[in-house]
């Protein structure tokens, strides 16, 4: 009885999709992007500003969840010092390393 009720459980999980979506940042917390880079990310506490060489993402286009479209259109898109996006090719840039904590 309890191998059928485990298979059971286990056929639901699967064909339900039950999928894990990590989030960007924790609870409390909010992503913002490294100027001028393509994968410099971090989460700065709610309420904080973003520390030096940081800015938000565009109102609209924040990624809230790992792989989302904004967190892959990010991928591939800059923002200047005061959170514009920039055209053109990228430039190489020391950016910080996403940390979604």
């Amino acid at each position: 009885m309890a191998v059928l009720t485990a298979a059971g459980v286990a056929g639901i999980l699967l064909a339900g999709g039950c999928g894990y979506e990590e989030k960007i940042c924790s609870s409390g917390e909010y992503p913002v992007k490294a100027v001028r880079s393509l994968t410099g990310a971090t989460c700065v506490p709610d309420g904080e500003e973003p520390p030096d060489g940081y800015v938000r993402f565009p109102e609209g286009k924040v990624p809230k969840v790992v792989n989302d479209d904004w967190d892959r259109y990010w991928e591939e898109h800059m923002l200047d010092e005061n959170g514009r996006e920039l055209s053109g090719p990228p430039v190489p840039s020391s950016g910080g390393a996403r940390s979604p904590s």
